[in-house]
């Protein structure tokens, strides 16, 4: 300690300083000889007079006489936390005439501002002295050699003395008089400050890079950490002076290991600086258990060190990491107790460089490295102390998880150990029976089907047969020399009881409880498929109650396991926050990044077991029409097509057949029969494009590089853009001209080809685009930000890493993006949309259980499309919410879909309907029904203004901030009334159907309401109300006159001539007047009809 405190800035002016006991007491300490008796004895004599007791500045006297001609020195000495022994004033006079007679002399003492004043709008550095003496000496002008230096002088004192001063914190001081008129303006701004109450920012050099488990796999993927400095100036200034001066910092994580490095050497943590350079500290793990740790040093150069101890397996230990300036410390402390411990130290000559805000550290792997597999624990970060390890404070965290990893582990070791040896013996038994034998077919039916003794064979004891009893349940009725059995039999074993559980399942869901032990047999065996359905099942209680820890640990599980459901799942539950999992936007990136790297390498694979992602919503009718199947109308409707020369059709089959969309099974050899067809005979640009593609690569077809550049060159002169690209590609891959692939590849991306963009991006990546020297990483961010615009899946991955890590000059960290790219990426996979087809074509043959459960397997990763179209299914087959998650499944992923990045309409729709009338998972809330409603419009939703037009009509007021969002000035509508027409009026321009929608109807009754109201309110309505009833009244008139005379002409008839007895005479009423009386009668019911109807 000693040693290391002896190097620190300002210790040798210490230890200097030291030396004269004068410096080293105290306040109460006095000068050896006492000051007057000095006086009186008319001895040489100093006095320092009229001091102040505080660090301001002061005018004060110096008391002095000399016995001899002397120069007298007056200086201050302060230090501070950063600084010692730094001299801020000083001042010395001769004296040779006056000797032997006391004299005084005033001195100003003048500190710089810094030192006694706060910091105000003018001044901004205030520095916090926390020591501060004021010191006087005599020396003799003839003992002393002019050269001697002013601190140095002190050794010849033939007189000295001190005083110490108090200090006073900055805040305390009194702000500085700068004599300077100021204008109204910054007067205001200081008087402001004077009264504000100033609060340091809540900061700490302990820094919690992980607080919860991370699985870490054997991929170019971890945890990526930016340091930013130190927002507390205090803090920050010291950070500084440990980089230049005293680098320091302790790193302290807890690892539980599967197994050592299959490479080379596997990250465990590790420093990357802006120029992507190793820098302080490099922490790999090589195949041996070893840790080699590499540093780099302040001359530039590099150190490196192995341990002699090797790491523990499939045990909890913590590692820690100290570095002091020149030595760094590596301690491993073993099991939840810190049972047993291993340390590694190791020096460097020079000081070691470490700038923590210089680039970015990442935990396990990267994009230069792969991690270690296994799980990180805890992981705390001393940024400004070197501790040793019992001073460092970081338990594991006595959380189940914890154990929960150790238990199953140990588990499933024993089970691997038991399923390897059984099937060696297997192995064995069937190379004995067919070594050096001729084929014989009725001999290889009977090896194949006679009775297996498995469980016989086995050494299991009686514990082991209770404990493993459904183990070896499974075992018995596996026939494990089929399929790849010499590839990977544990895993392909697991596999096995995963595919038979799961048709069970795909029957019905009533048998998901007694499906978790056949599960947890096929996690162990490595087949991680089943890991993640039992981390759905523990999450959501689908058939089992419901367990946060048993979830977490079997996602965990089959994340570790690479399985790309599991770390989708573990990403999105990160990026969300929910489910018991913490949000950390860092963690989330390193699952969806992990994902989206493999989407490009799984896609190459094309094996049977991925499918293409689509988008397919069960509530759109349209989309379910267009799926197929080989023996379906629609298919077999664009075959006749195609064979009869329909280029689209034809293009239509190859995609469909080349890529297993629409629920066509992949079939490679036909599609390029499809390609081959089209490209040849009927000359069709796209398909000219395409076939001379898998030409160029031979994929499904022998290559064929001639004949490819052919049909390359017919489809662009004919247009193709994506022909001009692959021209690019074509002289770049193959004949090395990169001028006139630059040449393609500009021309296709000025017509908006992504690829040409893409292309153009790596060529400024790796320093090889024309005319241009090294490489140009801002160009290639340009061109690859383009592609990533349209989808390009590799420059999506290229452009999530640059902002992940924030270290391209000009391109700020932007986490949330980089996550928006990754997730948008992963969710591509091949695996992915192979669960989404099984649960499509289960949904289209009515096989609901099977459609439910494979749905909501990628409804839990975090899939938009899958989360509606499970709540949908809930919502319309109530069989299927009743049983396994109540009445929780629709309220619970219609909202998981409402806070994706590309929520549906329909899912906002839904949301603001619930939100609305209220039910049993959720009150009564208009503010968030509007909103929902709001970001359907958003999204171009006519149902969306409909149902805000709706609430302005009921009265209900729309909050001011959401008609922002639609930029509809509230100012411009006096009333609900008219700011409903606004809402009609734009859900009428966004209805895309023909027919009159239903905003017309409403807009069209509102204009005849609003015309009846003015036509009731004004005027006109008396004077033609007063003209209609003169009008009636008129015609009343007239027609009781006309009664009236014809009463009377009958009268007159009947007083002439008396009627006869005959009654055919008898006169019959006149039919005015019968059909007066019928014009006021009721229609009858067929003529009312008629009338309604037409």
């Amino acid at each position: 300690m000693l040693l290391s405190w002896a190097h620190m800035p300002g210790a040798p002016i210490l230890l200097l300083l030291c030396m004269v006991p004068l410096f080293c007491s105290t306040k109460e300490t006095a000068s050896v000889t006492k000051q007057s008796q000095q006086y009186l004895n008319k001895e040489d004599y100093v006095a320092i007079e009229n001091l102040p007791r505080t660090l301001a500045n002061a005018n004060i006297s110096v008391a002095y006489l000399c016995t001899a001609p002397c120069t007298v020195h007056l200086d201050v000495m302060a230090s501070s936390e950063f600084r010692t022994g730094i001299v801020v004033f000083k001042n010395r006079w001769k004296n040779e005439r006056n000797l032997h007679h006391l004299r005084r002399r005033s001195v100003k003492l003048r500190f710089p501002s810094s030192m006694v004043y706060r910091d105000d709008f003018l001044m901004k550095s205030s520095i916090d002295i926390h020591y501060a003496v004021v010191r006087a000496w005599v020396v003799h002008n003839l003992e002393v050699d002019t050269r001697v230096r002013h601190n140095e002088s002190m050794f010849y004192a033939v007189a000295k003395t001190y005083a110490v001063l108090d200090t006073n914190p900055p805040h305390r001081r009194p702000y500085k008089d700068h004599h300077i008129c100021m204008s109204w303006f910054y007067e205001l701004i200081q008087r402001l400050e004077d009264k504000a109450i100033l609060v340091c920012p809540l900061e700490s050099d302990v820094i919690t890079i992980l607080p919860f488990p991370l699985a870490s796999s054997n991929e170019h993927s971890g945890l990526i950490k930016i340091f930013e400095p130190f927002t507390n100036r205090d803090l920050e200034t010291r950070r500084r002076q440990f980089v230049k001066n005293y680098p320091m910092f302790t790193l302290s994580m807890w690892i539980y290991l599967l197994n050592f490095c299959t490479s080379n050497e596997c990250g465990i943590f590790h420093h990357v600086d802006t120029n992507k350079m190793y820098a302080s500290p490099l922490l790999f793990l090589n195949n041996k258990g070893q840790v080699h740790a590499q540093l780099q040093l302040i001359t530039g150069n590099d150190a490196a060190t192995l341990t002699k101890f090797s790491l523990p397996l499939y045990q909890w230990f913590r590692l820690d990491v100290t570095i002091s300036r020149k030595m760094l410390i590596l301690d491993t402390l073993i099991g939840h107790e810190l049972e047993s411990h291993y340390s590694h130290s190791y020096s460097v000559d020079k000081d070691i460089y470490f700038d923590d805000t210089n680039g970015y550290m990442a935990l396990g792997g990267s994009k230069y490295v792969v991690g270690i597999d296994g799980f990180f624990g805890p992981v705390k970060y001393y940024r400004l102390q070197a501790l040793h390890m019992d001073q460092i404070f970081n338990p594991l965290p006595d959380d189940n998880i914890y154990h929960q990893i150790e238990d199953y582990y140990s588990r499933c070791l024993h089970v691997r150990e038991r399923v390897q040896v059984l099937f060696s013996i297997l192995q064995d038994r069937h190379d004995l029976e067919t070594k050096c034998q001729a084929k014989n077919y009725y001999k290889d039916l009977y090896l194949r089907y006679e009775e297996k003794q498995t469980t016989k064979m086995a050494p299991w004891t009686q514990e082991e047969q209770n404990k493993y009893s459904n183990l070896i349940r499974l075992l018995s009725t596996y026939d494990g020399l089929s399929g790849d059995f010499y590839n990977d039999p544990v895993s392909q074993f697991g596999k096995y009881i995963f595919e038979e559980t799961m048709k069970n399942l795909s029957y019905s869901l009533h048998h998901l409880r007694d499906a978790v032990a056949n599960l947890l047999d096929a996690s162990c065996s490595g087949y991680h498929k089943a890991s993640y359905l039992l981390s759905v099942m523990y999450e959501i209680g689908l058939g089992v109650p419901a367990n946060p820890d048993e979830a977490l640990l079997y996602s965990l599980v089959g994340a570790q396991g690479d399985d790309r459901l599991g770390l989708l799942k573990l990403g999105y539950k990160h990026l969300q926050g929910i489910d018991h999992h913490s949000l950390d936007l860092d963690v989330a990136f390193s699952y969806y990044i992990n994902v989206a790297k493999k989407t490009i390498t799984d896609r190459l694979a094309r094996n049977a077991e991925q499918a293409f992602v689509e988008t397919i919503r069960l509530m759109d009718e349209d989309i379910l029409k267009e799926q197929t199947r080989e023996n379906d109308d629609l298919f077999l409707w664009l075959k006749q097509n195609a064979e009869r020369g329909d280029v689209y059709a034809q293009h239509r089959l190859a995609q469909m057949l080349f890529w297993g969309q629409q629920g066509v099974s992949k079939n490679t050899r036909a599609a390029v029969e499809w390609y081959e067809q089209g490209a040849l005979e009927n000359e069709e640009p796209v398909l000219m494009y395409d076939y001379a593609v898998l030409l160029f690569k031979g994929d499904g077809v022998p290559k064929n590089k001639k004949l490819a550049l052919k049909l390359m060159k017919k489809s662009a002169a004919k247009g193709q853009v994506e022909a001009l690209n692959g021209l690019g590609w074509y002289y770049h891959h193959f004949r090395k001209d990169y001028i006139r692939a630059v040449k393609y590849w500009r021309k296709a991306y000025d017509k908006g080809n992504i690829e040409a963009a893409f292309n153009l991006g790596v060529l400024h990546l790796h320093g090889t685009y024309p005319g241009q020297v090294g490489v140009n990483e801002t160009q290639a961010y340009e061109f690859m930000s383009k592609a990533s615009e349209g989808g390009h899946i590799e420059a999506s991955i290229n452009v999530a890493q640059y902002l992940i890590t924030g270290i391209l000059e000009g391109v700020p960290r932007d986490p949330e993006t980089a996550i928006f790219l990754a997730k948008f990426v992963a969710e591509q996979n091949g695996n992915i949309g192979l669960v989404i087809r099984k649960a499509v074509n289960a949904y289209l043959d009515g096989a609901l259980d099977e459609a439910f459960l494979n749905f909501i397997l990628t409804a839990e990763a975090g899939v938009e499309m899958s989360q509606s179209n499970v709540a949908y299914l809930c919502e319309e087959h109530l069989e299927l919410s009743t049983v396994p998650l109540g009445d929780i499944c629709i309220w619970r992923y219609y909202n998981l879909s409402v806070h994706q990045y590309n929520p549906s309409n329909y899912a906002l729709l839904k949301m603001g309907d619930m939100y609305y009338y209220g039910d049993k998972s959720q009150h009564k809330d208009l503010e968030l029904s509007m909103k929902m409603y709001t970001q359907a419009a958003l999204q171009g939703e006519s149902q969306g203004f409909y149902n805000l037009a709706q609430l302005a009509q009921e009265g209900i007021s729309i909050p001011e901030y959401l008609l922002r969002h639609l930029n509809i000035e509230t100012s411009l509508y006096r009333n609900n009334r008219s700011l409903a027409i606004e809402l009609y009026e734009r859900c009428q321009n966004e209805s895309a159907e023909e027919s009159i929608s239903p905003c017309t109807l409403v807009l069209l009754y509102l204009q005849l309401s609003d015309t009846w109201q003015f036509i009731r309110n004004s005027s006109l309505v008396y004077i033609l109300g007063t003209i209609i009833l003169a009008t009636f009244i008129l015609q009343c008139v007239y027609t009781l006159q006309e009664n009236i005379s014809q009463s009377r002409r009958a009268n007159n008839v009947q007083h002439s001539s008396p009627p006869e007895d005959n009654p055919s005479t008898t006169p019959t009423p006149e039919p005015t007047e019968t059909s007066v009386g019928s014009s006021f009668a009721p229609p009858n019911s067929e003529n009312g009809n008629l009338s309604l109807t037409r």
